[in-house]
Formats: C-alpha cells, sequence, structure tokens
C-alpha cells in the first residue's frame, strides 16, 4: 500500500478494523461500502474477504486517486469515487459498512486536517454517520466503526442504538501517541481529558447490526 501526502495511511486503527472485518464472517458476494477510505486498504481487505460488490467513498480527491491505485496494484476490483455521507446514503443500503473516520480532537479555530481532525470533540464525522447507520444499512446488515477513547466511545454506541441498532465494543488495543497525538497532549490535559503525562490512548472497534425486518 502507497500514500500521498495528505492521505490517510494505514496505521493502528486501520489494522484494528481490518483485524475486526476478518472476524466478522462477511457473507459471500456482500455489498460493502468503505466510508472515509483513505487510502483504500479497507475497502481492499473487504473484497479479498467477501469477494462482493464494494464502494470505497472519500470526500478528498487526492485520497480516491491513491486508493485507486493501491486497488489497481493488487489486483483488486472495487469502485472508488469521491463523496461522503449523503452520497453513501444515496448509493444504499450495504450489508456491510466500515468506517475508519476522522476523529481527533482539535482546538477550536485552528487549521484542520481532512484526514484526521474532527472538531472539539472528536464527533464531527462520527455522530452524523451514527446518527444514519441504520439507514445505510440492509435488514441483517453491520458496521463497524473504529476510534479513539477520546472521541466518545459511549456516545458512538448511544448514537447508533438510538438509530435502531444493537451496538457493541468488539475490540479495543491499546497503543502509543502518535505524531498528530502528542501534538494535542497539552491541549487535551488543559481541558481536563488526559492525565498528565499518560501519553497512550485506547483504540475501540464498535459494531452495530441491524435486525428488524422492516425494509425501513
Amino acid at each position: 500500500m502507497t500514500t500521498d501526502p495528505g492521505v490517510y495511511a494505514p496505521q493502528h486503527d486501520s489494522r484494528a478494523l481490518l483485524d475486526a472485518l476478518r472476524e466478522a464472517s462477511l457473507p459471500r458476494d456482500a455489498r460493502v461500502l468503505d466510508l472515509c477510505a483513505g487510502s483504500g486498504v479497507l475497502a481492499i481487505g473487504a473484497a479479498i474477504l467477501s469477494g462482493g460488490d464494494v464502494l470505497a467513498l472519500d470526500v478528498s480527491a487526492d485520497s480516491v486517486q491513491c486508493a485507486r491505485r493501491n486497488a489497481d496494484a493488487v489486483g483488486i476490483q472495487i469502485t472508488v469515487a469521491q463523496g461522503g455521507l449523503s452520497d453513501a446514503l444515496a448509493a444504499g443500503p450495504f450489508d456491510v459498512v466500515v468506517c475508519n473516520p476522522p476523529y481527533v480532537p482539535c482546538e477550536p479555530g485552528g487549521a484542520q486536517a481532512l484526514a484526521w481532525d474532527a472538531g472539539v470533540d472528536g464527533r464531527s464525522m462520527l455522530g452524523p454517520l451514527c446518527r444514519n447507520a441504520r439507514r445505510l444499512l440492509r435488514d441483517g446488515g453491520f458496521v463497524l466503526i473504529v476510534h479513539s477513547e477520546f472521541s466518545g466511545p459511549d456516545a458512538t454506541i448511544a448514537d447508533l442504538r438510538a438509530s435502531g441498532l444493537k451496538a457493541a465494543v468488539v475490540s479495543r488495543r491499546t497503543i502509543d501517541f502518535g505524531p498528530v497525538m502528542h501534538s494535542r497532549a497539552a491541549w487535551l490535559e488543559a481541558q481536563g481529558a488526559l492525565e498528565r503525562g499518560r501519553r497512550r490512548e485506547e483504540l475501540v472497534v464498535i459494531r452495530g447490526d441491524r435486525a428488524d425486518s422492516d425494509g425501513t
């Protein structure tokens, strides 16, 4: 996998989500959405695991080009397009949705990196995604979302449940801060969100399942 400047490179969160996808027993020929696709690593993994129709969406034109190049390099057929949540809703529903969204909390008023910054609470993408998750899924489908402890796992579960899904954490792993989180540490400490001197975070993968049968 290769990445370009400004494109989110596969990291610990990508690996956590890919591991959860492997353990989820994807149905063969599943229709899969990778929202916030970045380099395309999850879309490519989903295509290998399911053999189905995979759509990779990202709002960044650079990410779209990168994901297409990576898929071509490994000989995997996926559809890659520029778009966000509204485009995903228009293209749905899906059997499986995976999302490694921007989720890093950032100071108000500062410059924000499209690939990882997500507002003061880290939920500028997570909130709308979770509230609309049920609409993205077919009956029996599920969504897998990865993010940091600093982006409100309890809020993610509550929003998914409020949308009509069953939701729970299915994976946890603790990692050292990378460069971005190191750059936010002093601010997070000042907000009382991070214990002074701590430079590790927990990543969580949360699964939401649509189990109704009313077709709405």
